[in-house]
């Protein structure tokens, strides 16, 4: 089992039929859209999304992204994605769970890695920034 975050933050989403392939089951890139979903639900909870990021001259780019298949979605299938807050001082590190809102029947996993960037200089930061360090500890309080 994956480790559990600090704080989490689910979506439920219903599939559209334009998420879904010729073999009836959502194709594989779009999982990476789902994560996305829950990620900006989790930066919302933390109460330091985007556009407050880029207001605080920072860019976080995606830098690494981790997928397990077990099991794919299909057309009009509820799925709840929660994503999980692992790491946060140096980095952004998110952990995801993607299973069957009816069932609860695990279905895929992954997670992702994001870098502070100065907007400015574009340089990458190897801590994050106080803004969002205090941001997450206030959440956390």
């Amino acid at each position: 089992m994956r480790k559990t975050g600090v704080l989490q933050a689910e979506v439920e989403i219903l599939v559209p039929f334009f998420d879904v392939d010729s073999m009836d089951v959502v194709w594989h890139g779009h999982y990476i859209k789902y994560f996305e979903v829950a990620r900006c639900a989790l930066l919302e909870r933390i109460g330091h999304n985007y556009l407050q990021m880029r207001e605080a001259g920072y860019a976080w780019p995606v830098i690494d992204v981790q997928l397990r298949y077990m099991r794919g979605a299909r057309f009009n299938q509820r799925i709840i994605v929660r994503a999980d807050l692992i790491e946060w001082e140096n980095r952004l590190k998110i952990n995801y769970l993607i299973s069957d809102a009816e069932t609860g029947e695990r279905m895929t996993r992954g997670s992702s890695v994001q870098v502070a960037v100065e907007i400015a200089s574009r340089e990458m930061l190897l801590a994050s920034p106080k803004v969002f360090v205090q941001a997450v500890e206030k959440a956390l309080a």
